[in-house]
């Protein structure tokens, strides 16, 4: 357990360096310019990036964050997440759409002090889908809504235009017609005054009164690496996977060993990875430590498996399926939470149940003494030594008196004996004639071994 808080203790801080008060900002060939970019999906994994971005900004006294939008958008939940560290920044941060800047990435575009676009960039079309590409309800539409509104309000512009962009059924004359999503290109962003066209960079960097200024890239540190991909559908699974499968073994062996261990450091990994991207959260944090104190209860102070263990496992099973679904679950994201947990929980199980049958049996493993190659049972009571099936027929010769037991010589080995009837002499012939455990059983022969 102590290691295991390590492990969450350690990925939770990763990503996280400490915060600065604020330098006065410098203009001109002196100024500093943080170019930070929001490219591909936006997934909960971008917003630590862009926090320590911002940090590390704040903390170099930037004039300024240019947040280098080309995206096709992504999660609501992770550009809110991004949206609200925008709006609280203590530098100025605007958004120079570099291609476009759909869905999720409106929202965030929206949230910077001004927007820039390149000619030929687009932004909007910023309806929340589920999986299926499917519009998704209504719930989440007005949410994003109002979300796009209270931005475009909070800088002066037209709120019905952010809404456009979430919901076809608005129309606003000269600009978009009822049942159409809004998109605007650069051109026409910058006549309803959303956005202001320029050239390229350097025509950015004059329009910011910084045209000599230092640029400076932020790319993702290994530590953010680590924790995206530690929380990227493709690890996150395996991690669940190896987690209960290393508990399953431990609940089947006696004590606690590594298969314990290994367990519990999987899923450390996979929620702590979790609870920093945002997927997951102390409520979900406390139901894990719950399951896993009812399942050490299980191991080591309650013999069998009975209540502690199936309400153990299923605190596990609860708190990952709600680190799965967000904080803004569709109907597809509930299903898709649900299949990625069963299926993991088969696997888990079936993988169990095939080492189980299988590891007892490998003779490699019974020579290191890791596991037993001999297995009893209650009808077979103790066995004190392995059976010798291959020393029936064996001939030898009596070292002591048989009386009726003794010792016989059989080539180099020496066996204790027992005669099947009379007494036998030492230096006499002797076959064994049966072999039952410790027990050996002969008799007399002309023939000498």
């Amino acid at each position: 357990m102590r290691a295991s808080r390590a492990v969450v203790a350690l990925v939770l801080s990763l990503p996280l360096l400490a915060g600065a008060a604020p330098v006065p900002q410098s203009q001109g060939a002196g100024a500093t310019v943080y170019r930070v970019p929001v490219t591909g999906e936006i997934e909960l994994g971008l917003a630590p990036f862009v926090e320590r971005s911002l940090r590390e900004a704040e903390r170099a006294g930037a004039a300024a964050v240019i947040l280098d939008m080309d995206t096709p958008g992504g999660r609501v939940d992770a550009a809110e997440r991004i949206a609200d560290v925008v709006s609280d920044a203590a530098v100025p941060v605007y958004a120079y759409v570099n291609r476009r800047a759909f869905s999720a990435g409106a929202l965030i575009s929206l949230a910077t002090k001004e927007i820039f676009m390149r000619p030929g960039a687009v932004m909007g079309a910023a309806t929340p889908v589920v999986g299926t590409g499917e519009k998704a309800p209504e719930k989440i539409v007005s949410a994003m809504r109002s979300e796009m509104r209270a931005l475009a309000e909070a800088r002066g512009l037209d709120p019905r235009i952010a809404e456009a962009m979430v919901d076809e059924d608005i129309e606003i004359p000269g600009v978009v017609e009822k049942g159409k999503l809004l998109t605007l290109t650069a051109e026409e962003a910058a006549r309803l005054g959303y956005a202001r066209e320029v050239e390229d960079w350097d025509v950015l960097m004059q329009t910011l009164s910084v045209p000599g200024a230092q640029v400076v890239t932020v790319e993702v540190n290994w530590a953010e690496g680590v924790v995206r991909f530690l929380s990227s559908h493709l690890v996150a699974p395996f991690l669940l996977t190896l987690g209960f499968l290393g508990l399953l073994i431990e609940l089947k062996t006696p004590g606690f060993g590594l298969a314990g261990a290994a367990g519990l450091l999987s899923l450390a990994l996979y929620f702590g990875s979790h609870l920093i991207i945002g997927l997951a959260g102390w409520e979900e944090l406390i139901l894990f430590g719950v399951g896993i104190i009812l399942l050490v209860v299980e191991i080591f102070l309650v013999p069998g498996f009975g209540l502690f263990g199936v309400g153990g496992i299923a605190a596990l099973l609860v708190s990952i399926f709600l680190s799965l679904i967000g904080r803004l679950p569709t109907a597809a994201d509930l299903t898709t939470a649900a299949l990625v947990l069963s299926t993991t929980v088969l696997v888990a199980l079936v993988t169990a149940w095939a080492l189980l049958r299988t590891l007892p049996r490998s003779a490699r493993l019974a020579r290191t003494g890791i596991l037993l190659d001999t297995e009893e049972s209650r009808e077979t009571g103790y066995l004190s030594a392995p059976p010798r099936r291959d020393l029936v027929g064996a001939r030898g010769v009596a070292l002591t008196d048989l009386r009726p037991s003794g010792t016989g010589l059989f080539g180099d080995e020496r066996i204790d004996v027992v005669s099947e009837s009379e007494w036998i002499n030492a230096g006499t012939a002797i076959r064994v004639v049966s072999s039952e455990g410790y027990r050996h059983v002969v008799r007399p022969t002309k023939e000498q071994a």
